[in-house]
C-alpha cells in the first residue's frame, strides 16, 4: 500500500487527521516516523500557501504523496484576528492556554452577541511531479468567556457551537469529525486520495 505523509509535527493535529483519515487507501506515516526533520518557515500570506508550502516540502523530502493543513480562528469582534497567526498569536513559545488567555484578554467586555468566530481548515495535498490539491473547511460558532471541556487542542475549549450548546472541546472525537473545519475538509482530501488511488490501479 502506497504512504500518505502527515506533513505536520503537531500531535494534537496528527491524532485528529489520523482519525479522520482512517480507512482511505493509504499507509498514513509521520515525519517522525520517517526521520524527516525539516524547518519550514509558516509565514506566508494565507492559509492556502502555508499549506501548500509544508505539503510541498515534505512530498519533496519524502518523495511521497503528503498531506498538510494550515488552520485558523477568525474573530469578527477582533477584525479577523488572530487568522493565520493563531499558533503564534500569543509569541512563538505560548501553548494553548497562554493562546486562550491571551485571545480572552483581547475579548475581555465583549458582548455575547459580538463574539462570532469561525475555523478555517485549508488541506493541501502535495502529489510529487504533479499541481497542489486544495480542500477547504470552515466552521461557525462563538468566543465563551472562559474555557470549557478536555477533548480537542488549540482554540476548541472556547469555541462555542450554538447548535449543539457545547464547546469544540466538550465534544467526542467523532461528534467533533462531523461538525469542524477539519472534518469538512478531510472529507474533501479522503474522496481526493480514493481517486489518486484509483488513478495508481490503472
Amino acid at each position: 500500500m502506497r504512504k500518505l505523509l502527515l506533513a505536520t509535527t503537531n500531535e494534537g493535529k496528527t491524532r485528529e487527521l489520523c482519525q479522520l483519515l482512517n480507512g482511505v487507501p493509504f499507509e498514513l506515516v509521520t515525519p517522525k516516523q520517517l526521520g524527516i526533520n525539516i524547518d519550514i518557515a509558516e509565514d506566508r500570506a494565507s492559509y492556502q500557501e502555508n499549506a501548500s508550502i509544508k505539503a510541498e516540502a515534505y512530498a519533496q523530502a519524502s518523495g511521497l504523496v503528503s498531506l498538510a493543513d494550515d488552520s485558523g480562528l477568525e474573530v469578527d469582534a477582533l477584525n479577523g484576528e488572530p487568522g493565520i497567526r493563531s499558533a503564534r498569536y500569543a509569541g512563538d513559545k505560548a501553548n494553548d492556554k497562554d493562546r486562550i488567555e491571551y485571545l480572552l484578554s483581547r475579548l475581555e467586555g465583549v458582548p455575547p452577541e459580538k463574539r462570532r468566530a469561525r475555523f478555517v481548515c485549508i488541506i493541501a495535498i502535495a502529489v510529487p511531479g504533479e499541481k497542489t490539491i486544495i480542500c477547504q473547511g470552515n466552521c461557525h460558532g462563538s468566543i465563551t468567556t472562559e474555557p470549557r471541556g478536555e477533548n480537542g487542542f488549540g482554540y476548541d475549549p472556547v469555541f462555542y457551537l450554538a447548535e449543539l450548546g457545547k464547546t469544540m472541546a466538550e465534544l467526542s472525537p467523532e461528534q467533533k469529525g462531523q461538525v469542524s473545519h477539519r472534518g469538512q475538509a478531510a472529507r474533501k482530501a479522503r474522496h481526493i486520495l480514493e481517486q489518486l488511488a484509483e488513478k495508481v490501479k490503472t
